[in-house]
């Protein structure tokens, strides 16, 4: 077996399943894409499933394995282990799991193993890597007969608005499932779009915060789909308002004395030398991180001047428009340092892009990357080619082709996951260029 768990936590467990009548339990664990998978037991297999493992066909989830080499199993995380509040009438609790391979090693196309990797890349330099990302979603109205289009926003408030967020209620029941899964919830409100809202989470290390995101989608789309509502966290479904993102604030802590590696009092920015480094590592390798980070073909829709998505590959302090933005630092809370990554949105595989974006980080510190001059201009409104700032891919095609050329970012994924996630990302790019859209049609069907 190839953990080792410490009784005291068995036996919590097995008071939770008492306390709860549990009597079935989700094994859960993610392909490479982000989408969440399962494997439901009955509660009397609970032990020989943490004993042995529970086994599987890797050939049927999505960049997983071939025949020839589909056999592996699962093992639970055991801090992991929490009653689904939304099913109680079946008395369900989930765990996550790691994937491992028959002779006991972790499945290197397991996303969770591939975050693992970093964060111990990390730790051997004495760093502990922390996240809080930020996820937008838009709630739909359901038509008749379960159809989704066309799309209508649940309601039609704006930023942080009262009187016409009809969302309130449904976010708030939202916050309770969370809160009962074990995310500690900080904020929720109404976004800028009609339908739009984002609920955020207490940051914390990147590998539990990527397993919270998992939840977060899972559990928002349970409580949306009760509500007789649709929850997306597709980056822009509609043409013409802004897009859902996912800003990512990120720090850096020592592991021993567990002080923050990120400040430096004598610094303009307030920021110590490792942070620029690593804020000078994720810039110059943005272009290979945006296919992880913003993995789709609409992710580009999202990525445009003029809605609040950051285009130009910069940083900043008061500057929202840049790829990565520096907080201000409120006297007496140094600890708060922190930088802000914006490019990201809520459709991403947290486990892979919390771990390239480590990566690159980590890279900027190994060779003391230098970061460029700050922009503090607003970006939305200018044009930054003309100062001479780098763009982001302008679309999934160019962004394949920046991780072709990236061997850092290749690595940190690792030989399988890069791969199978390249061979997954071009056949959806090729198929969307063979699409013909109701824009073509629209446009050209009667002129030409």
């Amino acid at each position: 077996m190839p953990i080792a768990y410490k009784p005291e936590e068995l036996e919590r467990i097995d008071e939770t399943i008492k306390r709860n009548d549990i009597r079935f339990i989700r094994l859960q664990f993610s392909d490479i894409i982000g989408s969440s998978k399962q494997i439901t037991i009955p509660v009397d297999h609970w032990d020989d499933a943490v004993s042995h493992g529970v086994w599987f066909d890797g050939s049927s989830i999505e960049g997983f394995a071939r025949i020839a080499e589909s056999d592996m199993y699962l093992m639970p995380d055991l801090s992991t282990f929490t009653v689904i509040p939304w099913e109680m009438d079946l008395s369900t609790a989930r765990v996550i799991c790691d994937v491992y391979t028959p002779d006991g090693a972790p499945f290197d196309g397991d996303p969770r193993y591939v975050l693992k990797r970093q964060l111990e890349r990390a730790a051997r330099l004495g760093l502990d890597y922390y996240v809080g990302p930020e996820l937008e979603f838009f709630l739909f109205k359901i038509h008749p007969g379960g159809e989704l289009l066309p799309l209508t926003p649940h309601d039609e408030a704006g930023y942080f608005d009262i009187s016409s967020d009809l969302a309130h209620s449904v976010r708030r029941q939202m916050v309770d499932a969370l809160t009962a899964m074990g995310i500690d919830v900080e904020a929720s409100h109404h976004e800028v779009a009609a339908g739009q809202s984002e609920i955020d989470f207490r940051y914390g290390p990147a590998l539990a915060t990527a397993d919270a995101a998992i939840t977060f989608r899972t559990t928002l789309k349970a409580v949306a789909q009760k509500n007789g509502l649709h929850c997306t966290f597709m980056p822009k479904p509609l043409a013409g308002i802004n897009g859902s993102g996912m800003h990512v604030h990120q720090s850096l802590w020592h592991l021993k004395g567990g002080d923050t590696a990120m400040y430096d009092a004598d610094s303009d920015y307030g920021l110590s030398q490792t942070a620029l480094h690593f804020i000078a590592g994720q810039l110059a390798h943005a272009p290979a991180l945006t296919p992880i980070i913003a993995p789709l073909v609409n992710s580009y829709k999202r990525l445009v001047p003029g809605y609040e998505a950051p285009v130009y590959i910069s940083w900043g302090r008061t500057n929202r428009s840049a790829l990565i933005r520096i907080p201000r630092i409120t006297t007496g809370r140094h600890k708060s340092t922190r930088c802000e990554l914006r490019c990201p949105d809520p459709s991403c595989n947290p486990y892979l892009a919390f771990a390239v974006m480590l990566a690159a980080g980590l890279d900027g510190i190994e060779n003391k990357i230098q970061p460029p001059m700050p922009a503090e201009e607003d970006l939305y409104h200018v044009d930054g080619t003309r100062a001479g700032l780098e763009t982001l891919p302008g679309d999934l095609g160019d962004a394949i082709e920046a991780l072709r050329d990236d061997e850092v970012i290749q690595d940190a994924l690792g030989q399988h996951v890069y791969e199978r996630y390249v061979e997954a990302k071009t056949l959806e790019w090729q198929e969307y260029l063979r699409y013909v859209s109701r824009w073509e049609l629209d446009r050209y069907l009667k002129v030409y």
